[in-house]
């Protein structure tokens, strides 16, 4: 479901609900312009478009913008289940440099969630759909739900 559609959506989805909360607490994210696509349990989508501000000396993305961005799918799937998680352990590839007005989609896949530890891989593509990173995450689940019983989301 794209994220226009959830905003017309009467009734969001669990994931959304989470999603939404996390988003609208997360400066760095709103600064880094990220868009939500895909919000599903277990999965996410993110765009961003990368900025002047965002290039190292080499005129290419630092390296910390594709992992920010990734990191940030990576925390937004892991808890669409509805239960708080925190990462434990990432690691990126860079595979293709990111140049100034570059729009970056990372894409998260579940690999692995138990009831304590999740695995995801999420990869970042360009505009012309070729792979500019590879990002792996695991996390560990709380336990804690986002919304407990009763509480509105």
């Amino acid at each position: 479901m794209f994220w226009t559609e959830y905003l017309r959506h009467p009734m969001p989805t669990l994931a959304q609900r989470v999603v939404a909360r996390m988003y609208d607490n997360d400066p760095f994210s709103i600064w880094l312009g990220i868009e939500r696509v895909v919000v599903e349990q277990g999965k996410c989508a993110l765009r961003m478009t990368v900025r002047h501000e965002m290039l190292n000396g080499f005129a290419i993305a630092h390296g910390g913008i594709t992992y920010s961005l990734a990191d940030s799918c990576l925390a937004f799937a892991a808890n669409s289940h509805g239960i708080q998680s925190v990462s434990v352990e990432t690691s990126i590839s860079h595979t293709k440099a990111v140049k100034d007005g570059d729009v970056l989609t990372a894409t998260s896949e579940e690999m692995s969630l138990t009831r304590s530890i999740g695995i995801y891989h999420i990869t970042v593509t360009n505009q012309r759909e070729e792979t500019v990173a590879l990002f792996k995450g695991t996390v560990y689940r709380t336990g804690k739900a986002w919304f407990p019983e009763g509480q509105e989301g």
